[in-house]
C-alpha cells in the first residue's frame, strides 16, 4: 500500500507540473501577442525555403526525359529515357519504386523519332527566314540573271537595281550563300517559282547586256538609220548570243545608248585640246550645223498654246465689250487729299468707305447680285441687306439740274426729307442721301455742269 500511494503521489506531482508549465507558457505568449498587439507589429510566419518535390506522373517522366535527351551529348541514346546516364535515382523515385505494387510495370514508350524531326525542322524555315533580311524572290531572280549575263559580281552591283540599295559586300555574301547554303538557295527558288509569269518577264526584260551581245550591237554602223526590222534580223541570225528575253526594241533602245557614249565601233573620242586652248560652251555651239539639227514638234504643247491664246483674246473681247458699263468708278478713300472731280466726272457719291464717280447722265443704285447687275453697288460701303436690288436712279436733266428717284421699297432720305417709293427729288451740291442707314454726301462738278447749261442755253433759243 505505501508503494502505491508513493506511485500516485508521484505522479499527481509530474501532471500538477506539466499543468503549471503548459499554464506557464501559456501565460508568456498571451503576453507576448498582447504586447505586439499594443505595438501594433504582427509577428512574422515562419516558412520553408526549400523546393518541396511531388510525384511525377508517367507522361511527365517522357516529357522530362524528351526534354533532357535533346539538351545532352548523343551517345547517351542507350540509356533508358527516364534517367541521365551516371545519376543515381531521388529519394522520390526509392519511394515510388518501394511503394509500387509487385506487378510488373510496363516500360515508358521511347520518343517516335518523327516528332523529334519535326521539332527540328519547324525551327529550321524561322532561322533561315531570319537571315534572309531584305532579299526578295524578285532581287534573287535579277542576281542570278545579272551574274549568269556578266559574269562578274562588280558590274552587277552597278548596274542592276535591286528594291533595297545593297553592298557590294551583301551582294557577294548573297550570292555565296545561293551558291554553297543548300537551305536558302532551296527557300530562294520556291519563292521564286512563285512568281507570276508577268513579273518573271518583266525582271528577265531587265537582265544585263553581255560583252557579246554588246560586240555584236557595236557592228551596226552609226551613221546608219536602223529599224526594228534591222535588230530583228540580228536577233535571227545570232539566237544563241542573244538573251532570251530580248526584243528588237530593246536592242535598239541599247545601241542608242552605245552610241550616245561613242561605243560603236565605227565612232572614235575626240581627245581633248592640248596647250592653254580649251574648248568652251560657245566654241561648241558655233561648231554646230543649225541644219542638221531636227526641230522636233510637240503637238500637245502647241494645242495647250493655242487654247490659252484663245481665251485670253476671249477675255479682251468680253472687256471690251464692258467698257460702256464702267460708267461709275469705285475708288477707296484713303487719308490723302486727292481731286474728287476731273473732266468727265458729272457729280461723286461719296460715302464713309468708297466713293461713286457719276460720269453718265444716268446712274442705278442698289444692291448687286448675280442676276441683277446695277451701276453703284451700295454694299461696298457696308451692310447692304436692308436695300433694295434697285433702289433709285439718279438723273442729269439738259437745264444742269440732278434728280433722283426711289423704285425701293424703302424710303430715300435727302437732307432728312423722306422721298418714297415712286417719287423724286432734286439734289443739290452737298446733299446728304440716306439709303437703310448708309450716309452720302452728293458732289456736283460745277465748272462742268456750268458747260452744259451753257451749251443747252445755246441748243435752246434755236
Amino acid at each position: 500500500m505505501d508503494k502505491d500511494s508513493q506511485g500516485l503521489l508521484d505522479s499527481s506531482l509530474m501532471a500538477s507540473g506539466t499543468a503549471s508549465r503548459s499554464e506557464d507558457e501559456e501565460s508568456l505568449a498571451g503576453q507576448k501577442r498582447a504586447s505586439s498587439q499594443a505595438l501594433g507589429t504582427i509577428p512574422k510566419r515562419r516558412s520553408s525555403s526549400r523546393f518541396i518535390k511531388r510525384k511525377k506522373f508517367d507522361d511527365e517522366l517522357v516529357e522530362s526525359s524528351l526534354a533532357k535527351s535533346s539538351t545532352r551529348a548523343k551517345g547517351t541514346s542507350g540509356v533508358e529515357p527516364g534517367r541521365c546516364s551516371g545519376s543515381e535515382p531521388s529519394s522520390s523515385e526509392k519511394k515510388k519504386v518501394s511503394k509500387a505494387p509487385s506487378t510488373p510495370v510496363p516500360p515508358s514508350p521511347a520518343p517516335a523519332p518523327g516528332l523529334t524531326k519535326r521539332v527540328k525542322k519547324s525551327k529550321q524555315p524561322l532561322q533561315v527566314t531570319k537571315d534572309l533580311g531584305r532579299w526578295k524572290p524578285a532581287d534573287d531572280l535579277l542576281l542570278i540573271n545579272a551574274v549568269l549575263q556578266t559574269n562578274d559580281l562588280t558590274s552587277v552591283h552597278l548596274g542592276v537595281k535591286f528594291s533595297c540599295r545593297f553592298t557590294l559586300r551583301e551582294v557577294q555574301e548573297r550570292w555565296y550563300a545561293l551558291l554553297y547554303d543548300p537551305v536558302i538557295s532551296k527557300l530562294a527558288c520556291q519563292a521564286m517559282r512563285q512568281l507570276h509569269p508577268e513579273a518573271i518577264a518583266a525582271i528577265q526584260s531587265k537582265a544585263l547586256f553581255s560583252k557579246a551581245e554588246e560586240q555584236l550591237l557595236s557592228k551596226v554602223g552609226s551613221t546608219s538609220q536602223p529599224t526594228l526590222e534591222t535588230f530583228q534580223d540580228l536577233l535571227h541570225r545570232h539566237p544563241d548570243a542573244f538573251y532570251l528575253a530580248r526584243t528588237a526594241k530593246a536592242l535598239q533602245a541599247h545601241w542608242q545608248l552605245m552610241k550616245q557614249y561613242y561605243l560603236l565601233e565605227d565612232q572614235t573620242v575626240q581627245p581633248l585640246p592640248k596647250g592653254d586652248q580649251v574648248l568652251n560652251f560657245s566654241d561648241a555651239e558655233d561648231l554646230i550645223d543649225d541644219s542638221k539639227l531636227k526641230d522636233m514638234r510637240d503637238e500637245v504643247l502647241e494645242h495647250e498654246l493655242t487654247v490659252a491664246d484663245r481665251r485670253q483674246k476671249r477675255e479682251i473681247r468680253q472687256l471690251e465689250q464692258e467698257l460702256h458699263k464702267w460708267q461709275v468708278l469705285v475708288d477707296s478713300i484713303t487719308g490723302m487729299s486727292s481731286p474728287d472731280f476731273d473732266n468727265q466726272t458729272l457729280a461723286v457719291l461719296r460715302g464713309r468707305m468708297v466713293r461713286y464717280l457719276m460720269r453718265s447722265r444716268e446712274i442705278t443704285l442698289g444692291r448687286a447680285t448675280k442676276d441683277n447687275q446695277i451701276d453703284v453697288d451700295l454694299s461696298l460701303e457696308g451692310p447692304a441687306w436692308k436695300i433694295s436690288r434697285k433702289q433709285g436712279v439718279i438723273k442729269l436733266k439738259n437745264n444742269g439740274d440732278f434728280f433722283i428717284a426711289n423704285e425701293g421699297r424703302r424710303p430715300i432720305y435727302i437732307d432728312g426729307r423722306p422721298v418714297l417709293c415712286g417719287s423724286k427729288w432734286r439734289l443739290s451740291n452737298n446733299s446728304v442721301v440716306e439709303i437703310a442707314s448708309l450716309r452720302f454726301v452728293f458732289l456736283i462738278n460745277q465748272d462742268l455742269i456750268a458747260l452744259i447749261r451753257a451749251e443747252a442755253a445755246k441748243i435752246t433759243p434755236q
